[in-house]
């Protein structure tokens, strides 16, 4: 292993961003548009991956995007950017078959594809760098950032060392898996997977003799349709757990959909904290329920296998919860369940599990270790982070920490949603940069969240900022 050169140690960077999924890209396409004032802004951008994929495992033929195509990277920030979906359309020469085809909700194939576009053309995307520590350098003023070069085979290559004004976490979330089931997940030679994982294990999964999903929210969803469509009629042989109380829709009528708008991200985070942590459980409709187009393909599937009399071989159970489970003849599967509402148990046998249990954000502490005597927590140890998605650190460091999808308990369920993506990045920007690259509305909904409306901050040049041309 060799010690990579740190040519930037006397020319430090105004932004790192730590992990390249999708909002650290929209990011890093924004802070690419924006015009030397009174100098580029300079930004780099790191990522352990070998290259850009969007949960691979779950683009499912046909499976769509829940959130339209004007939620890509940048045009809700930034409709010129050379960076949008539409004009990575117009490069294939695909602009009119669009227009023909008149989707509003693209496939999500087709999302991941534009996205490895972006990443193909926008400098400054370092894949196969893995970051291992992060520290404030008081005396410079500048962050240090440790990382390792991997080869092509994950291996470790050459150290380096970076320093930068401000940075951006993007690390992602990694899959939930529930306490009962992490022991087979664990174990060798048993067919559990996660849904993040399904397509790599798709044909092994379907040459099993019965396969149960557990999860009742949008991948669950497409997984049981798939595996459904693949099965002979009369021999599905499947079985669909739900801890939730009914196979149910997602909340997508026009007002309900204003909880993924700015102004609702603004409210939230003024609440009290025991507010926002009481609120969250409860929305879960708002980002975890099925769209309507999946449970009408999911019932027209069913309905077409009793055309000719009797029902298919599938059941489908809300309202139970996994108790505990375990191998039996070392190839097959026992679940414990228990329903909460007869408040009875049973058990299930199978020889194959799906978790569709949905994804969790990664903690932000490894990374953040060198940081810790900075950070300021709140009553749950959770960081603290403020209405222009900064960890609030101590007065002494500053250079800003700016998070992306790890601010659900301060900002709401529009945390993880790609429609938030661009204004989010501009909001960061705006900040970092002191001036108003991106002019950003004033209003976005037309509901009133609160007796008092919550007048939205525009950030100016304050002295807890760093203007570009300063040097430290």
């Amino acid at each position: 292993m060799t010690d990579l050169p740190t040519p930037d140690t006397d020319q430090p960077h105004d932004l790192i961003g730590i992990g390249i999924g999708p909002f650290n890209l929209s990011l890093a396409a924004l802070a690419h548009g924006i015009p030397a004032n009174p100098r580029p802004l300079t930004a780099t951008f790191y990522e352990q991956r070998p290259a850009f994929h969007w949960h691979p495992g779950l683009l499912i033929d046909g499976a769509s995007l829940q959130v339209p195509f004007l939620a890509d990277l940048v045009t809700l920030a930034d409709p010129a950017s050379p960076w949008t979906f539409l004009n990575y359309l117009r490069s294939r020469d695909r602009l009119f078959p669009f227009y023909f085809a008149e989707r509003f909700h693209i496939q999500r194939a087709e999302y991941d594809a534009y996205c490895r576009w972006v990443t193909d053309q926008l400098p400054g995307l370092h894949f196969s760098h893995q970051v291992d520590a992060v520290r404030w350098n008081n005396q410079r003023g500048l962050f240090e950032i440790d990382f390792t070069q991997l080869d092509n085979e994950g291996e470790a290559e050459a150290l380096g060392r970076a320093h930068t004004r401000h940075i951006a976490l993007g690390i992602g979330t990694e899959p939930y898996i529930p306490e009962p089931l992490k022991p087979l997940i664990e174990a060798e030679n048993v067919p559990v997977i996660h849904s993040a994982d399904y397509l790599h294990h798709r044909q092994e999964l379907l040459d099993a003799p019965h396969i149960t999903v557990i999860g009742s929210g949008q991948s669950g969803a497409e997984i049981f349709l798939d595996l459904l469509r693949a099965r002979p009629t009369g021999h599905e042989n499947l079985h669909w757990l739900a801890r939730t109380q009914a196979f149910a829709p997602m909340e997508y009528s026009k007002l309900g959909l204003e909880h993924f708008t700015p102004d609702y991200s603004r409210y939230f985070h003024a609440l009290p904290e025991s507010v926002r942590d009481e609120l969250v459980p409860h929305q879960w409709q708002l980002h975890k329920g099925i769209d309507a187009d999946t449970i009408a393909a999911i019932h027209d599937e069913l309905y077409r296998r009793t055309l000719h009399g009797g029902w298919p071989d599938t059941t489908l159970t809300p309202g139970v919860s996994v108790r505990t489970a375990g191998r039996i003849a070392n190839t097959r599967i026992e679940l414990h369940l228990e329903h909460t509402q007869q408040n009875t148990r049973t058990r299930l046998t199978t020889d194959a599990v799906i978790l569709a249990t949905g994804y969790r954000e990664r903690s932000l502490d490894r990374i953040l270790t060198g940081l810790d005597p900075y950070l300021r927590r709140d009553a749950s140890e959770r960081p603290r982070i403020d209405d222009r998605f900064r960890l609030v650190l101590d007065p002494t460091v500053t250079g800003n920490v700016y998070v992306q999808n790890a601010e659900r308990h301060t900002h709401g369920v529009g945390a993880p949603d790609l429609g938030l993506a661009a204004w989010r990045s501009a909001t960061i920007l705006n900040d970092l940069t002191g001036t108003n690259p991106y002019p950003l509305p004033e209003r976005t909904a037309f509901t009133t969240f609160g007796l008092t409306p919550h007048n939205p901050r525009v950030p100016t040049q304050g002295p807890d900022l760093i203007p570009l041309a300063q040097n430290n």
